[in-house]
């Protein structure tokens, strides 16, 4: 059975690619997609990396249900997918708004797609075609060796709201369990929630809610990532735990995999028990629909918003701080009980441009990670500030952030709130004070911006220390 195929575009790619098909002319036109890829085993990701449209003098003809073009328009471009073996999805608009192929995409599909293949001449390299209709609705095929079209069986978006479309849609029945959530969402929603692929990186404090509440949503498949044993002291937070787990020293990852099986909820639980900056461990992820980060190293952060960048993913970082008095006399004394969600786009902000760490502060948590002795002694000579210690947990805390993470995903999965996604790019709440602040996303990240859509590279992520070893 061929592994599926699927498209992931940014909210700026699409708002482009919808102003430029649907320019109010009700006439069709054409534009050309090139992407980076994840070359996964669950799943082919086609990242779109940049779009080109077409010169007004490249049309030969333009009607409501045809368009004709010249070829010599998109040398640069095939040019540009050869050099650098990228993927070329050709897309047009149907201003009439008929929802599949026709039989002049298939006669044109069938001359255009060889050509491209023969042009960029990569075996591993995947061309296609789409069409968006004029609600925006992506749908796409590709064309195998024996001129056989296969659908592209995903095309989402990652903007303010989240868009999935689905090549088969409908296919799914509700199981039993989700009727009473099934009352709330309609049956779009529903049929998504079971066919996402979601990542959790960290299944201990905000991780393993996290983990239950999609579980009992439905979600399709998730991947637990964590390479940490359980220990006594993680059992007052990791829900499906127990002390004997803790004796056992049993896996986070498998603690959480044995509680899906246990509870048969259908959803599919793929344990990855090594540390994030594995290659391994960034492939699988990058195959996924969306990721929450669970976990507080900033290092780990960045590299999610790294991954978030290359393979067009959404993300939903996590972060909860408890602070008490360490002073003589006040031991004890809670002084803030507060998080932050916080929503990542690719090919906007990032966290690093909202100023939850710098570029330093990763390169610190890099030699950490690496080489204990070196950070120590760069301590001591007072180059870089001290380790930080354990930090509190409290699972009602971990919990709320938790929960509050999920509804923010559902929110943008099927909005329902007042006022529009875009008003909560961040989300704090503090527990102290009994408040909530929000925050829109502002500006570009100056580091990752330029990496929209690259996909696989080499060194993976551009990172030397994820460099193939000889």
């Amino acid at each position: 059975m061929p592994i599926p195929i699927t498209l992931a575009l940014t909210a700026t790619q699409h708002h482009t690619l919808k102003d430029y098909l649907f320019c109010g002319d009700n006439k069709e036109s054409v534009a050309f997609l090139l992407c980076g890829m994840r070359n996964g085993d669950r799943r082919k990701r086609l990242c779109v990396r940049e779009v080109f449209t077409l010169p007004d003098e490249a049309y030969i003809e333009r009607t409501d249900v045809k368009v004709k073009w010249s070829p010599d328009y998109i040398d640069d471009i095939l040019e540009k997918a050869a050099d650098e073996k990228l993927s070329v999805i050709k897309i047009h608009g149907h201003p009439n708004g008929y929802p599949d192929f026709s039989s002049t995409d298939d006669q044109s599909d069938r001359e255009l797609l060889p050509l491209i293949k023969k042009w960029v001449d990569a075996n591993d390299v995947i061309h296609g075609s789409a069409v968006m209709l004029p609600d925006g609705q992506i749908f796409g095929r590709t064309l195998n060796e024996n001129q056989d079209f296969l659908p592209i069986e995903c095309v989402s978006v990652a903007g303010d709201d989240l868009h999935f479309w689905y090549s088969d849609a409908g296919n799914i029945d509700t199981p039993d369990f989700m009727a009473s959530h099934a009352q709330i969402f309609d049956e779009g929603t529903i049929e998504r929630l079971q066919r996402l692929s979601i990542a959790i990186i960290g299944a201990s404090g905000t991780g393993s809610p996290t983990i239950e509440q999609l579980k009992r949503l439905g979600v399709g498949e998730i991947i637990v990532v964590d390479d940490d044993h359980m220990e006594e002291r993680n059992v007052n937070r990791i829900l499906n735990s127990s002390m004997a787990d803790a004796e056992l020293l049993k896996l986070k990852t498998q603690v959480q995999e044995e509680a899906a099986e246990l509870h048969g909820l259908n959803t599919k639980i793929i344990p990855i028990s090594n540390n994030l900056w594995e290659k391994e461990t960034i492939e699988a992820v990058a195959q996924c629909d969306l990721v929450f980060g669970c976990m507080d190293t900033v290092d780990g952060r960045f590299i999610l918003n790294a991954i978030s960048t290359y393979y067009n993913i959404p993300y939903f970082d996590i972060g909860v701080r408890l602070d008490a008095s360490q002073r003589e006399g006040e031991e004890g004394q809670i002084r803030e009980v507060c998080g932050t969600i916080n929503y990542i786009q690719p090919g906007l902000s990032s966290l690093m441009s909202r100023s939850l760490f710098t570029m330093q502060d990763v390169a610190v948590a890099g030699l950490r990670r690496n080489d204990k002795t070196a950070h120590e002694r760069q301590i001591k000579d007072g180059y870089i500030s001290g380790v930080e210690a354990s930090r509190p947990a409290v699972i009602s805390v971990n919990m709320f952030a938790s929960s509050l993470a999920v509804n923010e995903f559902l929110a943008r999965l099927h909005p329902f709130r007042e006022e529009p996604n875009s008003t909560f790019a961040a989300v704090t709440f503090s527990l102290s004070s009994m408040e909530f602040f929000y925050d829109e996303d502002e500006g570009k990240c100056e580091i990752l911006s330029s990496k929209v859509g690259l996909g696989d590279t080499s060194p993976l992520l551009g990172l030397m220390e994820l460099a193939e070893r000889l």
